[in-house]
């Protein structure tokens, strides 16, 4: 069959972009498909145009947030009402923490495939079975509706080895921080995370990652980042205790490797974290003797450990006072995160949240706030948005004056607000009516 694949290349979605395209290079299908980019629907809507003059097909990949769905939904609509005539030619497919948490929502709006969970061997597949006019019921973490509009999912996508995928597609230039790590065990209950990806974690072994790391400087790239869920937690059997032998023959390597070359190692900063309890003296020395970053992100969430419980986190306010305080006694900027009108908080738990926020901004840390917001796949899906205490407000504006916070709470507050009246209607429309 004849065709393309054209991606909408927004920049919050480039690293499952990336995985999957690292996929098809992997599967030797960069070559055999032509693969556009459009980085806005104004964009895509002109390039679709001018592709159908040369395609029987135009695939139109879409990964995307909750966060995101309303602009999402808005292209999906208007691609259906320009190309109305021409519709049949388009493959309109989705994957991403959104689309595999509401699959049937996603495809009422009109996409033909919603792909679930890790999608590097199921988008392969389906490209494959595509280009050879198959059945795609054996294609395995797919779901669609056929002919007579019945729902098809073809069951669980398989969980993929790291070191068998890149981490990124030279061949194309798609380049991102080094996935090291997937999985989390510790499910808690408002996070996407281990609902994807599951609770064992794997991890990508020092050997590969070290190869990738030498071909990105010899493109000259001199910074090195890292995606994982807890940065700690390399090499752990279970993402629960430490391996720190594992954790310091990676760092090890990777500064004997990066340094000479003028490189630079940023390890528990952005774009991943650390939890709590995993911040010790140990873990914070190795980031000193062989990383750069000047910060370590901690994920505290709360200060009431009544809700700490509730939202199954696994740790307690007394391990994030002990990491704030290693941190900043190693001379590293602590940068808190906090998440802010979480499901069964009370007056008395947000006084302690409070007042762990101001211990800590004491002690020197940078509070990053968060509002929560009710994702789905989660524990949490069904429950109220989150909303700031006006004396939490209080504390926050005089953090905030004193360049002590910083963080989208504001915007989320909306976002949760109108994500919690789509999962309550299943209707985008009200979403935005009752918004404005």
């Amino acid at each position: 069959m004849n065709f393309c694949l054209t991606i909408f290349d927004l920049k919050e979605n480039r690293y499952s972009i990336n995985a999957l395209l690292s996929a098809l290079e992997k599967e030797i299908l960069i070559e055999e498909i032509p693969i556009y980019f459009f980085k806005n629907k104004s964009a895509l809507l002109k390039g679709v145009e001018e592709l159908l003059e040369k395609f029987e097909k135009i695939i139109i990949a879409f990964s995307f947030f909750t966060t995101q769905l309303w602009d999402i939904n808005d292209v999906i609509k208007t691609l259906q009402k320009t190309f109305a005539s021409k519709r049949k030619k388009l493959i309109l497919i989705a994957g991403g923490p959104h689309p595999t948490g509401d699959i049937k929502g996603v495809l009422n709006w009109g996409f033909d495939f919603v792909f679930t969970g890790e999608a590097e061997k199921s988008f392969s597949e389906f490209i494959r079975t595509l280009k050879f006019r198959e059945n795609f019921s054996q294609v395995k973490g797919l779901a669609y509706l056929n002919e007579n509009k019945e729902f098809i999912y073809t069951g669980k996508s398989e969980k993929i080895n790291l070191n068998s995928y890149p981490p990124f597609s030279l061949k194309l230039n798609r380049l991102n921080p080094i996935e090291i790590t997937r999985g989390c065990p510790f499910g808690c209950y408002f996070c996407q995370t281990p609902r994807i990806f599951g609770k064992k974690v794997r991890h990508r072994s020092i050997e590969n990652i070290l190869k990738y790391v030498e071909l990105l400087l010899e493109r000259g790239i001199k910074d090195f980042r890292f995606i994982t869920p807890n940065a700690f937690s390399y090499g752990s059997i279970d993402g629960k205790t430490l391996n720190l032998e594992a954790l310091e023959t990676l760092l090890k390597e990777l500064h004997q490797l990066v340094n000479p070359m003028g490189g630079r190692i940023f390890f528990g900063s952005f774009p991943s974290e650390v939890r709590p309890e995993h911040v010790t003296e140990e873990t914070v020395n190795l980031v000193k003797k062989y990383a750069n970053n000047d910060n370590l992100v901690i994920g505290a969430q709360s200060g009431s450990d009544r809700i700490l419980k509730l939202c199954k986190r696994g740790h307690t306010v007394e391990d994030i006072y002990r990491a704030v305080k290693l941190t900043i006694k190693a001379g590293l900027k602590a940068k808190v995160d906090f998440i802010f009108g979480l499901p069964e908080e009370k007056k008395e738990d947000i006084k302690e949240t409070i007042k762990v926020m101001e211990d800590l901004a004491k002690m020197g840390a940078i509070i990053h706030a968060h509002t929560f917001m009710p994702l789905p796949q989660t524990p949490f899906v069904k429950k109220k948005p989150g909303k700031i205490d006006l004396d939490l407000l209080k504390t926050i504006n005089k953090l905030l004056g004193k360049g002590l916070l910083f963080g989208d709470w504001k915007i989320q507050e909306e976002l949760a607000e109108k994500i919690y009246r789509y999962f309550q209607t299943g209707k985008i429309e009200e979403c935005i009516k009752n918004s404005i």
